[in-house]
Order: structure tokens, then sequence, then C-alpha cells
């Protein structure tokens, strides 16, 4: 129901806020920790004198220890060897470029967000476990969207906690963009029913929902999550366009099990990662774009309502080894 994919409505003259930086204008600070780890992955082949078992097996525990996770650690090393073989490797410079190739491959292209091509509504569901900074992503992302010339609306269907409700308000207000809620408790699909209406009647071209953050092993959300497609699809056939999981980085492998419950249950389009300036394990992104077969669309870089980033994998992974 919710694994479509639509083209990217294109934008005239998108404005650029100063300060809504991109990976490779921010990437010296906020991969800080997580470049820390990826010199030792560096040192271990530079170190290397010849290409051995004894390489490999370090490489490993470097990129295990970078939060990597198991599965896409023996995948990448797997792969680095049957390239060393096939390409007659000699040489650490030749591993070193061949590991960089891999891990760009692993994260896969950049992936803009999906608008409609059907509606001059967008919309985007926000879902994730709570403390995983959804709230904060939701704004930080309306925040962006606004920057780029678009109309965003929110709807507070995290209506499980009064506190969610208060805080997707108070971000509204901070940035100048509307908040449609109802009473704590509330049905979330009528959230989402009175959210579109007032969407479209202000002009919007893009609704962000906020979802309960409840734990994944919950039945309730799920069964939430598709009665409000359905209502969505009263509105729009082709909504809704973005089913995003925030994942927050510095809980590593844990948070990737969640995740991955979420995508079996109800599918996912996309990925918004956190607090990576809050970690050293950043080597967690190549996990998540591993397991989960979908694409990071944005990173959170900071604090800030301006420290959303678009996930741009071949930034990315040149940030990791800069000092190279």
């Amino acid at each position: 129901m919710f694994n479509r994919f639509f083209g990217q409505k294109p934008q005239e003259d998108p404005k650029r806020d100063e300060n809504t930086e991109s990976v490779p204008e921010q990437r010296f600070n906020f991969l800080s920790r997580t470049k820390q780890l990826f010199s030792r992955v560096s040192n271990v082949i530079k170190q290397s004198d010849t290409i051995s078992d004894t390489l490999w097996d370090d490489l490993e525990e470097e990129l295990l220890a970078a939060d990597v996770g198991p599965s896409t650690s023996a995948w990448l090393i797997e792969r680095l060897r049957q390239r060393a073989t096939d390409e007659h490797m000699r040489t650490s410079s030749q591993v070193q470029r061949a590991l960089r190739e891999e891990l760009v491959t692993l994260l896969g292209k950049p992936a803009p967000l999906r608008f409609s091509n059907q509606s001059p509504l967008t919309v985007i569901l926000i879902i994730g476990v709570n403390g995983s900074g959804k709230t904060t992503s939701i704004a930080k992302l309306a925040y962006r969207l606004t920057r780029e010339g678009h109309h965003v609306t929110l709807a507070a269907a995290d209506t499980f906690r009064a506190a969610a409700i208060d805080q997707l308000k108070e971000w509204g207000n901070r940035i100048d963009v509307p908040v449609i809620s109802q009473n704590p408790g509330s049905d979330p699909a009528a959230v989402v029913y009175d959210a579109i209406q007032a969407a479209q009647n202000r002009g919007s071209d893009v609704l962000i929902v906020d979802t309960a953050g409840r734990l994944h092993t919950k039945h309730n959300l799920m069964e939430e999550l598709k009665k409000m497609s359905k209502v969505i699809q009263k509105f729009i056939a082709d909504g809704p366009h973005e089913l995003l999981v925030v994942i927050d980085a510095t809980t590593g492998q844990n948070a990737l099990l969640q995740a991955r419950k979420f995508a079996e249950d109800i599918g996912l389009t996309g990925v918004i990662i956190t607090k990576l300036d809050s970690t050293a394990k950043g080597g967690f992104a190549f996990a998540v774009a591993d397991d989960l077969g979908v694409p990071i669309k944005f990173i959170g870089t900071g604090e800030k309502v301006e420290n959303l980033a678009p996930f741009e994998p071949q930034s990315f992974v040149a940030a990791l080894f800069a000092q190279d």
C-alpha cells in the first residue's frame, strides 16, 4: 500500500537559505567523531604490507567498531576480496579506492523527496519510536521545504501523547508553519482528515504528518497507519507519497531492528537518520542502507532547525576519508 514511487515535482527557481547546509559544507564538523573511527579503517589498509587474510580480518574488525554491522561488514569484505583477485590488486591505495567505491555503491544514489504528480498536495508520513528525534526532524524538514518555496502544513496525528501535540505546535510557532491538531486521544485518522482539508484550503502543497511514536511491537500503530492511508487516498489517490522512518544513530543496531520491523509490516520509502553529530559510529548509515533496502533521504547534522541535510552518498563517504 505504501511502497509507491512517484516522480519529483519540478521546482521553479527554488530558494536556498544561506543556513540550510548540504553534506559537503558541514562534513568537517558534524562527522568529526565518526571520522576518527574511519581513520582507523584507513590506517589498517595503509599499514598493511601485503593484501592478506590478516588485512581482511583487521579491516572487518574496524568496520564493526564503526557500527557498520556484522552482515554489512562481512559483505564488504567479501566484495573487496573478490575485487582484489579480479583486479590483481597489489597496493594499499588500490584497496582503499575499492573500499570507497563499494561504500558509495552500498548507499545508492541520492534520493530526493517524491512529490505527487497527480495532486497539488503531497502527503508525507513520519514514523519512529519515542526519543528518536521524530518531531524535531519534522520541524527541520518543514523549515527546509519552506525555504525551498513550498507551502507546508503539519498534522499532529501523534494523539497518544499530549506532549507530542504541544511539542509540534511549539515548533510550528517557531518556524511559522500551521499545525492542525485535535485533543489528546483523538482518532489520528480524523486529524489527518482535518489536516488535508485545511492544507487544501490554505493552498499548501506539502502536508507532513506526525504519527505516534510507539514501539514497533505495538499492533495499534500499524493499524493507525493503514487507516490514515485510506483517509489520504479518499482525497489524493496516489498518496501517501512518502513514508519515512526516523532513526537515532546513537542507538545503532538496536534502532535498525526497530526500523526493520516497520519496513516489514508497513513498507517504507526512506529514512531520516538523526544525531549523526552526536556519535562516533556513523558507519551505522551503511547498515541502514544495506538492511532496509530503502534510501536515506536526510540526515540530522546538529541541533538547530536548519541542521537537516539531504543525504548525498558520495559526499558522505568522501567526508569519512577526508584526511586520507
